[in-house]
């Protein structure tokens, strides 16, 4: 390790908390139930996310900063079935299980595995967060830009005081998910935005997981209740197949046709140069193969008004158009307030109100009294 990586390293071992996911072992080993590594950490060493380690015998997990805090477009995390139009703060803090080339997001995800990476944390209660929601006139408080799964403990604490403010949270994830986690969050969030990479498990080993964990993943998430929304960055040449489109929103149908599919535009970057940028035609090519695996919403995102309907939801009964988009700005919501389709009743599963919250989860007809 070299001095930055020691500074950074010794300044947020020291913003941390006993962890709650987790078992002590025999001999002072711990065993993390964060994400799905569950990796096996000795005395004195850290996990594979660098954030997580273990200090005589007892899992440390980081607490009570943050490294980037922003208001933004709910649509931008991107959640398209959650209060549209309104804002989410989001925060973040450092280190991921995960090292993807092409990442968004490596400041801060890569900060202790990366001497390029590396932003200054700042520390911040709890309350401090809330009250920055609240004062940007935020409806949403979203946990996002390293992997939060990694600082779940951290998250529910913040995420319980905001649901006394009526604040919808929620996770932006890689989804590499435990049940543990999952049930731990699943009390104090309500929406959860999982990027599927790739559906090869070769590919998913070379960015530092198993695809099969992030499968579980998204159907464990689908299971618990979570409002679902699920993101995959195009990247020419690395999971741009027809073939592996076809299995990839083949399988997310096989959980549930109503969880939002988002395919977005790679642009080269970090240490990913290589690949050409997406262009429209491949985001549209793409979005067709999703409607034809029988998903009732899909998006392509972040090339606007190049896409297309693809910026728009549409009711999956009678296609009237509900909610229209340039970009993250919404033109239009024809949603009404019970969550319906205006021209056929139809039910439109999402978060459409702080109040009323439909989930994806298989067809239980909700009766509303009519």
């Amino acid at each position: 390790m070299n001095g930055h990586h020691d500074t950074l390293a010794d300044y947020l071992d020291h913003l941390t908390a006993e962890a709650e996911l987790y078992e002590r072992l025999d001999d002072g080993a711990v065993r993390c139930f964060a994400c799905a590594h569950r990796c096996l950490i000795r005395e004195g060493r850290r996990g594979i996310c660098q954030v997580r380690f273990n200090k005589h015998g007892v899992l440390r997990a980081p607490w009570g900063y943050a490294a980037g805090i922003q208001s933004d477009p709910i649509e931008k995390k991107p959640f398209f079935h959650v209060l549209p139009g309104s804002d989410a703060l989001t925060f973040g803090m450092l280190g991921c299980d995960m090292h993807c080339s092409y990442c968004q997001n490596w400041l801060t995800s890569q900060a202790l595995r990366d001497t390029s990476a590396g932003i200054q944390p700042q520390r911040v209660s709890a309350a401090q967060l809330v009250n920055t929601a609240r004062q940007s006139g935020a409806r949403a408080l979203v946990s996002s830009y390293n992997e939060p799964l990694i600082t779940t403990e951290w998250a529910v604490d913040v995420f319980k005081l905001a649901r006394q403010h009526d604040l919808i949270c929620g996770f932006v994830s890689n989804g590499n998910a435990t049940a543990e986690a999952l049930d731990l969050l699943r009390p104090h969030a309500q929406c959860y935005k999982i990027d599927l990479k790739s559906m090869q498990d070769k590919n998913y080993r070379q960015l530092g997981a198993v695809l099969s964990h992030i499968l579980d993943g998204i159907r464990m998430v689908h299971e618990r209740g979570f409002w679902l929304e699920i993101v995959t960055l195009l990247v020419p040449g690395f999971n741009d197949s027809e073939a592996e489109l076809r299995d990839l929103t083949g399988f997310i149908a096989s959980v549930s046709p109503d969880i939002p599919w988002h395919v977005t535009a790679f642009r080269p970057l970090y240490k990913m140069t290589d690949p050409a940028a997406t262009s429209a035609w491949d985001l549209l090519r793409a979005a067709e193969i999703g409607k034809e695996a029988g998903l009732n919403f899909v998006y392509a995102g972040n090339l606007p008004r190049r896409v297309g309907d693809f910026e728009n939801t549409y009711c999956p009964n009678c296609h009237a158009l509900l909610i229209e988009r340039a970009g993250y700005f919404i033109r239009g919501n024809a949603i009404t307030p019970a969550g319906a389709c205006p021209a056929c009743e139809t039910r439109i599963p999402g978060i459409w109100s702080a109040y009323q919250i439909t989930s994806s989860k298989p067809a239980t007809k909700i009766d509303d009294g009519r």
